[in-house]
């Protein structure tokens, strides 16, 4: 045995907890190295002015045209048959979200320091997923947020009346915080992410996406180029984070293309063995004959 792993082993909990963190750290924010990261950015760029140009379009179409239609056909605000709907729209909370997320994390991060091996190698894989997948949503999330203050758009028939053209830019209130909605953010930037890591789950998250931009309609929380506009920074937002991680090795992979893929991740048979391994050292002696 090395020596350095020699004093990983013979290091406190407290220590290797410590540790895990700081490499977990060093690894995110470490020099881009992959070779292909230009031609990624290149195709991102290319991505993102063709998205927001035909959202943009989309959102001034909106505004001009339905957003006030829209919202005069939706039930009245906190009529209590709504339930269901506010139900749904829930699954789309940013704060809800994000601590599931960190959840997750801090779960994997306190189990890292008691494995070893090939066992450790498979939780990293999966943490870093996690990170991701955190970091994705919480990047546009806190951008969206400036963006609400700075815009000020009034929520559906703040001050009285369906005016979608009802603005008091940098009121950083709740009343005008209507675009982007947080909603659409959070659930576009998730979509995109959990799509990216697991493409097959994109038809499924799609209907995420969009289950939570109605809800929003018809809880007359935002106006119909609201969630247009937060759908829109949740991708580029999570896009912009899923190209840092590919550019330093992690989790994605580029292609001569531009193209960015997921590495393969830990399956959940791999899973089901690291939990195995990590909670062995607390079952009781009865269970461990069995």
């Amino acid at each position: 045995m090395t020596a350095p792993a020699r004093l990983a082993e013979a290091s406190s909990y407290p220590a290797r907890l410590v540790g895990t963190l700081g490499e977990a750290w060093r690894r995110l924010t470490r020099t881009p190295s992959h070779s292909r990261r230009a031609a990624a950015a290149r195709r991102a760029a290319r991505h993102v002015l063709i998205v927001t140009a035909l959202a943009a379009v989309a959102i001034v179409a909106l505004m001009f045209m339905l957003d006030a239609r829209v919202i005069q056909l939706m039930p009245p605000r906190g009529a209590a048959r709504l339930w269901p709907v506010r139900l749904i729209s829930d699954f789309g909370k940013s704060e809800y979200v994000l601590w599931t997320l960190l959840a997750a994390l801090a779960i994997t991060a306190l189990t890292l320091p008691r494995l070893r091996g090939r066992m450790r190698a498979i939780l990293i894989g999966w943490g870093d997923r996690v990170l991701f997948l955190f970091i994705a949503v919480a990047v546009p999330v806190l951008a969206g947020d400036v963006l609400k203050g700075v815009i000020g758009r009034g929520r559906p028939f703040v001050g009285g009346h369906a005016n979608p053209f009802n603005y008091s830019h940098f009121a950083w209130t709740e009343a005008y915080a209507s675009l982007p909605s947080g909603h659409a953010m959070t659930s576009a930037a998730l979509a995109f992410a959990a799509a990216s890591l697991w493409p097959r789950l994109r038809w499924w998250m799609a209907g995420y996406v969009i289950a939570i931009l109605a809800t929003r309609l018809v809880l007359l929380a935002h106006h119909p180029s609201d969630v247009v506009a937060g759908a829109l920074v949740g991708v580029v937002g999570a896009m912009a984070v899923r190209n840092w991680f590919a550019a330093r090795r992690l989790v994605f992979t580029i292609a001569a293309d531009g193209t960015v893929s997921a590495l393969p991740g830990p399956s959940a048979a791999d899973l089901k063995k690291v939990a195995r391994a990590a909670f062995a050292p607390y079952e009781a002696p009865s269970a461990k004959r069995l």
